[in-house]
């Protein structure tokens, strides 16, 4: 009996201000109050709010049958505690019917994992405490930012006491094999890989209101069609994707609510299939062999590499600052302190520095509120200036000061 596993990213990053070289040494706020509540508005309006309310309803209709799972970042939870309580409680009505699966990631979105494992442990044990806070779950599900995987992440994310990790499933590993099964990290059998099923969740979350496609209108009736096709070939088809797909990639006009609203019920006319959250999945079915990532992968773009974030020389020097000040921070015990420079981590910042202006240039355009990457480079390193400022002010020469006098 083929699972539909159903998983939604969400995210919003605390967005830097305009912050030019006179600011440095003088303004250590950094963050774009208006732009970010402006943005959480719009989505919450068009996104988070409709598309909640359609998956409640879809929910009690099919009396709990109908299963879904989300992974929100730690500064999404942030901003709606602080501007948008309605949604988060439109969240927690969501996950108090028992039908949804919330899962872990870095509390700040962030590519920790390449550069300190010691960030990346605390930011997975802070997102665990916030989801448990809010939500009353202890997550046995990884999602690493933006799908990034390999198998030493999923053998280090093993140790953390995870059961599973969601990533991509990458034709060039699989080979002949589907992703639509449960595979190991190679002599791992404590940890199991949910694979995205890439093509049938870019139907919907890039292709849906494209009118060039040859395959315009998608309908709930088609798309059910090519999941009922899976029969025979598949125990669990994992449609990945982010959550502002319903409504603000795809706008309501296109019809991706009701496409929303029906899918569940076409898909339901083959007595066959059904709905599970990934642990579910998990406990449901067995694996099917071993899935070997030696380079590191994700979701993002038609190379699902990472030079979204790491495809240049900007993003290599900004990433290599921002982290090394990692001993400097941490050395302050100040959580204020770690707060920001931990904000600075979050992936969206050096995406919106890649320089990938061809086929996935749109893409990374649409998502940046800078100019150009230069832009978007300049000012981050401005904000990352005033930090060491600050740091090198505020707290070393006040412990310099502090010896002196002991001494």
């Amino acid at each position: 009996m083929p699972s539909i596993c159903f998983y939604f990213q969400v995210h919003q990053p605390f967005r830097l201000k305009h912050y030019d070289c006179f600011k440095i040494g003088h303004d250590h706020s950094y963050e774009d109050v208006l732009k970010n509540r402006e943005i959480l508005d719009r989505v919450s309006t068009k996104c988070y709010l409709a598309a909640n309310k359609t998956l409640l309803s879809l929910i009690k209709r099919y009396k709990g049958k109908f299963r879904i799972a989300y992974s929100i970042s730690g500064t999404a939870l942030e901003q709606m505690e602080r501007y948008r309580p309605d949604v988060l409680r439109s969240f927690q009505d969501l996950g108090a019917t028992g039908c949804v699966e919330f899962l872990s990631e870095t509390y700040y979105h962030s590519l920790s994992f390449l550069y300190s494992k010691t960030e990346f442990v605390r930011q997975v044990g802070m997102h665990k405490e916030k989801i448990e806070e809010l939500f009353g779950q202890t997550p046995t599900v990884f999602r690493n930012t933006e799908l990034i995987y390999n198998n030493e992440i999923a053998n280090f994310v093993s140790g953390l006491g995870f059961k599973g990790i969601a990533c991509e499933g990458l034709d060039h590993v699989l080979g002949f094999r589907s992703p639509n099964f449960l595979y190991n990290a190679p002599r791992n059998n404590k940890i199991i890989s949910l694979l995205k099923n890439y093509k049938l969740s870019d139907d919907i979350a890039f292709r849906f209101s494209n009118k060039e496609w040859k395959e315009w209108p998608l309908t709930a009736t088609k798309f059910a069609h090519w999941v009922h096709q899976t029969a025979g070939n598949g125990e669990n088809i994992n449609l990945f994707m982010d959550y502002e797909t319903f409504g603000e990639h795809q706008w309501p006009e296109t019809g991706i609510f009701d496409f929303l609203a029906h899918v569940p019920g076409e898909i339901f006319k083959h007595p066959d299939f059904n709905f599970k959250t990934p642990s579910e999945v998990i406990a449901a079915y067995p694996t099917r062999g071993e899935y070997d990532v030696h380079q590191l992968s994700s979701w993002a773009d038609i190379e699902r590499d990472l030079s979204a974030w790491l495809g240049n020389s900007l993003q290599h020097d900004a990433m290599e600052r921002i982290y090394g000040l990692e001993k400097r921070v941490k050395e302050t015990n100040d959580e204020r302190m770690l707060d920001e420079w931990a904000r600075l981590l979050t992936s969206d910042h050096f995406y919106y520095m890649s320089t990938k202006y061809w086929n996935d240039g749109d893409v990374h355009k649409y998502f940046s509120h800078y100019n150009t990457p230069y832009d978007a480079y300049i000012n981050f390193m401005n904000v990352v200036t005033d930090l060491e400022h600050v740091l090198e002010v505020e707290y070393e020469s006040k412990e310099a000061l502090a010896s002196t006098v002991m001494v």
